[in-house]
């Protein structure tokens, strides 16, 4: 007797492979997706009686393949099926499948998968709800509830994804390498918005968009296994360890946020920071940085800081340098100004931010940032106008709470120092 349990987790794990290969064989989203489907039944009735198969995906791709197979069959019982080079092999021995999944072929199927879900065509919205569904198999239900929407408006815009896609004629064949690096880019710019959907979540969202974290270090990890060797990919991973090892701490019972100085460092998780920081070591050998090793690089300073007082913010504001020579914004420079104003005062980050007033004038985060730098400087009077244009730009419940938790603080100062 085999444990559900397992049966579940193999499923899961083998969703992307399988889909990869049916898409392939068929050409099309849905018929992959219900093909796989339907080898999931198959196998949730056979395999807890007789044990998991030899290669779980390798299975699941050859019943899944015959299942759609006949399906296409009886619904076009006067309509000759395509020859038989268009479906791809479709040789009958589950073996000749295995062996194929240890081939270079086989890992452009994932990625072409991956590439699917993340077509330039495509909002950003609509990549991560394709993604979801198609790679990680999340329920409409489940998305919808993480992206805080109805069911039948995420049901939608799935829909039309696949449509988009349809619609684009996106080729089939083995891409190249040039063409394989572009592509890299663009999944692993997917599955980085994936990652961040979960890491903005606040109050009653926290343990429902959680999920999505681990989602994108699942894909992450998936990456890893299809391009070992690329340090971009080892820093993304580490990247979104070393931030999500921090979840436990970054919201207090209520929901409210915790700020990083004063959040329970014990309540980190320590295997994640252990496998974001080997995998960080790891990257920077091959002498190739990129955007996201440097922000990996800069999520390690703050897990090897055994206390806050420890944090090493001249490092922090050296990479933050070097991450606006690679990939220059305004929101780096943000970022940075608050590492300068650790390690020269508050009058420092705000002159470093002044001139991104006009392009970050509907950004939170800068006008939460000014306010806190002018509080630090005794401006109450400006830092209570910058807290007011932050607040009305909160993204959450959560946001407009901390800010709140200023405003109170200034208000308290003044009734015991009026503010001249």
């Amino acid at each position: 007797m085999t444990d559900i349990a397992w049966v579940d987790k193999a499923l899961t794990a083998a969703r992307p492979q399988a889909v990869a290969a049916l898409l392939r064989y068929f050409r099309d989203l849905d018929t992959a997706e219900e093909a796989f489907q339907e080898a999931c039944l198959r196998a949730l009735k056979t395999w807890p009686d007789k044990g998991p198969p030899r290669d779980p995906a390798a299975w699941l791709i050859f019943v899944g393949r015959n299942v759609a197979l006949d399906g296409l069959r009886r619904r076009s019982r006067q309509t000759e099926l395509p020859d038989e080079d268009q479906l791809s092999d479709l040789g009958d021995a589950e073996a000749d499948i295995a062996e194929r999944l240890d081939r270079s072929d086989y890992r452009d199927d994932i990625l072409r998968l991956l590439f699917v879900c993340a077509h330039p065509g495509l909002p950003s919205t609509q990549q991560i709800a394709l993604a979801l569904r198609i790679v990680s198999g999340l329920t409409v239900k489940q998305i919808a509830r993480a992206f805080l929407v109805g069911e039948a408006a995420m049901e939608q815009r799935i829909t039309r994804a696949k449509a988009k896609v349809a619609a684009a004629g996106v080729p089939f064949e083995t891409p190249g390498a040039a063409e394989r690096a572009e592509r890299l880019r663009t999944v692993a710019a997917m599955v980085y918005l994936v990652f961040n959907e979960g890491y903005s979540a606040s109050g009653e969202e926290i343990e429902t968009r959680a999920a999505l974290c681990d989602e994108a270090i699942r894909l992450a990890r998936l990456l890893l296994r299809l391009f070992p060797s690329e340090p971009e990919i080892m820093g993304l991973a580490a990247l979104m360890l070393l931030q999500h090892s921090r979840s436990g701490a970054r919201h207090d019972a209520g929901g409210q946020i915790v700020l990083l100085e004063d959040q329970d460092r014990a309540l980190w998780s320590r295997p994640m920071i252990t496998e974001g920081l080997a995998l960080m070591d790891k990257a920077i050998r091959h002498r190739r940085p990129g955007p996201y090793q440097i922000q990996a690089a800069i999520a390690a300073m703050h897990a090897r800081a055994a206390r806050y007082e420890d944090t090493d913010w001249a490092a922090i504001d050296a990479l933050y340098q070097a991450l606006e020579r690679i990939q220059p914004s305004p929101v780096v420079t943000l970022n940075r100004a608050v590492a300068l104003s650790k390690l020269s005062g508050p009058e420092a980050g705000l002159t470093l931010i002044a001139p991104l007033a006009e392009r970050l004038d509907g950004y939170f985060y800068f006008h939460g940032v000014t306010g806190a730098l002018l509080m630090e400087l005794g401006r109450n009077a400006e830092a209570r106008v910058a807290f007011d244009h932050a607040i009305a730009l909160a993204n959450s419940a959560a946001e407009a709470a901390h800010i709140r938790s200023h405003l109170d603080r200034l208000q308290s100062d003044a009734a015991v120092a009026p503010d001249h």
